[in-house]
C-alpha cells in the first residue's frame, strides 16, 4: 500500500525546509509465546543433499517476547565428524545489511579442509524481514527497476530522487510499521541468541563479513558468554555512524576507481582506452554521457539501461576487482566500436534488480533507525558537494542510495550500541587495506574496541570480504583458529600481515556466444554476487 501523493509531497517539503519527519509509532500486538524449538527437514538441494531447512518463531519486540511473532529461515549442515571431535554450530552471515546467509553452510565448506569442516554444524539464515524469512518485507518491488533518474546532482533530477526516496519511506511505513522499529543490528543479534537456545547449546561460533561484523560484535557485547570462536572479515567500525561510513565508502571507491583506470591504461594494447588514467575516466564519462541522451537496452532485464544503471555496474568493481576485465571491455566495446553488448552482459550480472526490493528494507531499516541522519535536504547537497568534488566516481550514487534516511519515520535516537569486547574469547579479525566497502580504518577501531582481538591485515589487498578467494596465508589462518582456536602468534598491533592478490590479466571479454576463450580465462570468482553495500 502506499501513502498519498499529498503526504509524499508534504514529507518532501519538510525536508526542503529543513523540519523534521514524524514518527510512526509501532503496535504492540501480542498473539505467542516464546521461542519456538526446529524441525529439520532436507531442503531438497541436489548439489548438497544434506542440507536440512527450518523456521524459527522468535518475538518481533524482545521487550515483548510473548507478543507477536516473526520466523526466521534457517539451513544447516550437520558435523560428520565423531560426536567426540564435534565443535558445535557455527553462525555464518555475510552482511547487506539483510542479505542470505542461506548459500554460506555449502559454500565455506567446500573452500576448507574437510577435517575441519566436518567437526561443525554451519548454520546460515535469512535475517528477520528478509528473502525466506516471514514475513519478506516488501516496500515497493520496483525501486530498482530501469531507467531511474540520473544519480548526478546538475541533471535535474534531485526532485525526482526526493519524491522517490519519500515514496520508498512512506511506502515501508505505510505496511511495516510494526516491524520497522525492530530490524536493527541489535534485534538480529538476539535472534542469534535464539537460534542458540533453539539448537540446545550453551556457545556459538560465528563468521560474519562486512555487515556482518556489526551483527557479530554485537552479539558478542550482548551475549559474551555465548561465543565459543568468533571470525569478524572485512569490518565496519564500531563507532561511526552510517552517515559519516558512508562518506568513508565515497573516498575508498574513488580510489579503487581511480586503481582500475590505472591498470586499464596499462593495457592499452587489449583495451585502446588510452595510455593514462586520465584517458581511461574520460573514456567513462563520455560513455556515461552518452547513455544520458541514447540509453540502451536492459533485456533480458526490464528497462533501459541509463547513467544510473551504467554507474550501478561499475561500483561492484571496488568490492570484486576480478570484475576489472568485463569493466575495460565494456568501456573499449563502447568507446571503439559503439558494441553494446559487453555493457548489456555487465549490467545483467552484476546490477540488473531481483524480482522485489530484495534487502532493501532491512538495509534502511537498519541504517537508518541506528543513528539520528540529517533530515534537512540543503544540508546534504552542501555536504555530499565537499565529498564529490574529492570522490565524483561514487559520492552522488551512494547519497541516493540512502536517501530514504532523510525521511524515515523511525528515527535513530541513542545510536549503535557500544563495543568494550568484555568477557569475550580471542576473535579473530580480517582486512584488506584497499577495502573500499568497509574501509581499513574500522578494523583499527574494532580491534581497539575488542581487547581479546587479533587483526590479520592484508597489506595492498582490496577485496571486500577477503577470505575464501584461495589466499593461502589468510585461508590457513581462519582454518587455524577453527581447528583449534590457534592464533596468529604476532606481538604487534597486527597479529599478521598477507601480501595482497595480483592483478587480473587483461582480458578483452568477447560478448560473441562462440567466445570460450576469453571468458574462460576470467576467474570463477568474477561471477559472484556482490553481496549487499556493506
Amino acid at each position: 500500500m502506499r501513502r498519498s501523493s499529498a503526504l509524499v509531497a508534504m514529507a518532501v517539503s519538510t525536508v526542503l525546509l529543513g523540519g523534521a519527519v514524524p514518527s510512526v509509532a509501532a503496535p504492540d500486538r501480542q498473539d505467542g509465546t516464546g521461542v519456538s524449538s526446529l524441525a529439520w527437514t532436507s531442503c531438497g538441494d541436489a548439489t548438497t543433499p544434506a542440507l536440512q531447512c527450518a523456521m524459527l518463531d522468535v518475538p518481533v519486540d524482545y521487550a515483548h517476547p510473548d507478543g507477536r511473532k516473526i520466523k526466521i529461515k534457517l539451513d544447516r549442515l550437520p558435523a560428520t565428524a565423531p560426536k567426540s571431535q564435534q565443535q558445535g554450530p557455527i553462525l555464518l552471515n555475510p552482511g547487506g545489511p539483510g542479505d542470505s546467509g542461506l548459500w554460506m553452510p555449502a559454500y565455506i565448506t567446500g573452500q576448507i579442509p574437510a577435517d575441519v569442516a566436518s567437526t561443525y554444524d554451519w548454520i546460515g539464515f535469512d535475517p528477520r524481514g528478509t528473502n525466506g524469512s516471514e514475513p519478506h518485507v516488501v516496500c515497493d518491488a520496483h525501486y530498482f527497476d530501469a531507467e531511474r533518474p540520473d544519480y548526478q546532482v546538475g541533471h535535474g533530477t534531485e526532485k525526482a530522487w526526493l519524491a522517490k526516496a519519500a515514496t520508498y519511506a512512506a511506502d515501508c511505513a505505510a505496511d511495516w510499521s510494526w516491524i520497522l522499529p525492530h530490524m536493527t543490528t541489535v534485534d538480529s543479534a538476539r535472534d542469534l541468541d535464539s537460534i542458540r537456545r533453539a539448537l540446545g547449546t550453551k556457545k556459538i561460533s560465528f563468521y560474519g563479513g562486512s555487515w556482518g561484523t556489526s551483527l557479530g560484535s554485537t552479539y558478542g557485547q550482548l551475549f559474551p558468554s555465548h561465543v565459543k570462536r568468533m571470525v569478524l572479515d572485512s569490518i565496519v567500525g564500531p563507532t561511526i555512524t552510517w552517515y559519516d561510513h558512508n562518506i568513508l565508502q565515497d573516498k575508498e571507491h574513488q580510489r579503487r576507481f581511480d586503481a582500475f583506470a590505472a591498470w586499464t591504461a596499462k593495457a592499452d594494447s587489449v583495451y585502446h582506452l588510452g595510455t593514462t588514467a586520465a584517458d581511461v575516466v574520460k573514456a567513462y564519462n563520455a560513455v556515461e554521457d552518452a547513455l544520458r541522451t541514447s540509453p540502451v537496452s536492459a533485456a533480458p532485464a526490464p528497462g533501459a539501461i541509463g547513467p544510473a544503471e551504467f554507474e550501478d555496474t561499475f561500483y561492484g568493481g571496488g568490492y570484486n576487482f576480478l570484475r576489472w576485465p568485463r569493466m575495460a571491455t565494456v568501456l573499449s566495446a563502447y568507446a571503439n566500436q559503439h558494441d553494446t553488448r559487453p555493457l548489456n552482459i555487465a549490467y545483467n550480472r552484476y546490477a540488473a534488480p531481483g524480482a522485489d526490493d530484495g534487502a532493501f528494507p532491512n538495509y534502511n531499516a537498519v541504517q537508518c533507525t541506528e543513528n539520528s541522519w540529517p533530515r534537512d535536504w540543503e544540508f546534504w547537497k552542501k555536504d555530499q558537494a565537499a565529498v564529490n568534488a574529492v570522490a565524483p566516481f561514487y559520492t552522488y550514487n551512494n547519497m541516493w542510495y540512502n536517501a530514504a534516511c532523510m525521511f524515515w519515520p523511525h528515527d535513530g535516537g541513542a545510536g549503535r550500541l557500544k563495543i568494550t569486547g568484555k568477557g569475550l574469547p580471542p576473535v579473530l579479525l580480517f582486512q584488506a587495506t584497499e577495502d573500499a566497502a568497509t574501509p581499513y580504518p574500522g578494523a583499527v577501531a574494532m580491534h581497539k574496541a575488542l581487547p581479546s582481538s587479533k587483526l590479520v591485515v592484508q597489506n595492498g589487498g582490496s577485496f571486500h570480504e577477503i577470505l575464501f578467494h584461495g589466499d593461502a596465508c589468510l585461508d590457513d589462518t581462519f582454518v587455524a583458529y577453527l581447528r583449534d582456536g590457534t592464533l596468529p602468534s604476532g606481538k604487534g598491533f597486527i597479529a599478521r600481515t598477507c601480501a595482497p592478490e595480483a592483478d587480473p590479466a587483461p582480458v578483452y571479454v568477447d560478448p560473441t556466444p562462440a567466445a570460450k576463450r576469453a571468458t574462460a580465462a576470467l576467474p570463477a570468482t568474477d561471477r559472484e554476487a556482490v553481496h549487499g553495500r556493506i
